[in-house]
């Protein structure tokens, strides 16, 4: 029988894993340096010399101090540890949202956005814009490991988020994400549980049709957004690794702290050296991967969607999507031929693809003003 407790959870990594950690990062050895040493080639020597020593650093027990200042819980569901944060709001009528995280990340995306979103009124908003928050790992990031089975794709993972939401007593919420967590947001709308309030994400992955009557509806701002997707395309290698050798990359990633650094080069905008992530936020990321021994899971994840069967359907559900400058650009003729309703549309001139981590304020600004819209 399936386990449907809720049961508490509390982070505390034993001495002698950070003991290892140290151990390890003492003996780093980086490799041959590329010609320049910048990032055209991946990560680069001189950025990992000073991240190694900072990791050297960081003070893991403040960290935790810091995650463990939330209530954290884990639940069974169809057999996967779901680990979350649940942070109810003080104001009773606030709406319940899940907060869905990015790769390389994990629930700690979200730690700066926290009280923004249940307690607005202290950050200079209104009582109607509170939220009670519902931030889990999915399976195979951070907590919520290890991976039970195979076959957890971003829709499988957006059916177990709606049961979650259900066990904790929320017949009505809403959804945000970004990267991994953008795309099971809108498995969520496709799902269209009864009560969904809707989806805002920092991403709608739509692409051309190869229809000629699209490109004719294209902006100057659109054929940039083209450009932007084709750089990505060039240097987002991780990509065809993680879904097609998941558990090769992972037996580097697991075994060598520098591998699992390094291959978190997401953290810097794809490695274009834009990001405004401090690296204190890149440091806690990766040791929450490093601590839970989550590489393999998190590789997987593209593994399975890239196994699964492709989806043409349409999501209806109400949608809002916030575009900041330095991540990948939705283009608004594709998104609205794959999205039928979306009813808020933003964009920022500051921050990129972990925008949570760039620069929270503005992404819980523009969550409040979307759900205030759906009320």
């Amino acid at each position: 029988m399936t386990n449907t407790s809720i049961r508490p959870f509390r982070v505390e990594i034993a001495q002698a894993e950070l003991d290892d950690l140290a151990n390890r990062l003492t003996r780093t050895r980086l490799p041959q340096p590329a010609p320049g040493d910048d990032w055209a080639t991946g990560t680069p020597n001189h950025y990992l010399r000073d991240a190694v020593a900072a990791w050297r650093a960081f003070d893991w027990r403040a960290a935790e101090e810091r995650i463990n200042a939330h209530p954290h819980f884990v639940t069974d569901i169809e057999g996967q540890p779901i680990h979350f944060i649940h942070v109810e709001s003080p104001h009773p009528d606030a709406t319940p949202l899940l907060l869905l995280h990015t790769y390389p990340g994990s629930s700690v995306d979200y730690l700066d956005m926290i009280d923004q979103l249940v307690d607005p009124v202290a950050h200079g908003g209104s009582a109607e814009q509170a939220f009670h928050l519902v931030i889990p790992d999915a399976p195979g990031f951070g907590f919520s490991t290890p991976v039970t089975e195979a076959g957890w794709t971003s829709a499988r993972t957006a059916r177990a988020y709606d049961t979650l939401m259900r066990r904790l007593g929320h017949e009505s919420y809403g959804a945000h994400g970004s990267d991994q967590g953008a795309v099971i947001a809108r498995e969520l709308g496709l799902l269209s549980p009864p009560g969904f309030l809707g989806l805002h994400v920092l991403q709608l992955f739509s692409f051309p049709s190869g229809d000629p009557a699209e490109f004719e509806r294209l902006t100057p701002q659109d054929y940039a957004g083209l450009e932007h997707m084709k750089w990505f395309q060039k240097v987002g290698g991780y990509n065809t690794m993680n879904a097609s050798r998941p558990q090769t990359v992972a037996a580097g990633l697991s075994d060598s702290p520098l591998g699992l650094l390094a291959y978190s080069e997401l953290f810097n905008s794809f490695g274009n050296g834009t990001s405004l992530v401090p690296l204190e936020a890149v440091l806690l990321a990766v040791s929450v991967a490093w601590f839970t021994n989550a590489a393999a899971g998190m590789t997987r994840s593209y593994y399975e969607n890239a196994e699964a069967p492709g989806a043409t359907a349409v999501n209806t559900a109400p949608t809002g999507v916030a575009v900041f400058a330095d991540d990948f650009q939705t283009i608004k003729v594709f998104a609205e031929r794959d999205n039928s309703a979306i009813t808020h549309w933003s964009r920022f001139e500051r921050g990129g693809h972990f925008a949570a981590l760039e620069v929270p304020e503005l992404v819980a600004a523009d969550i409040r003003a979307f759900f205030t819209a759906q009320r």
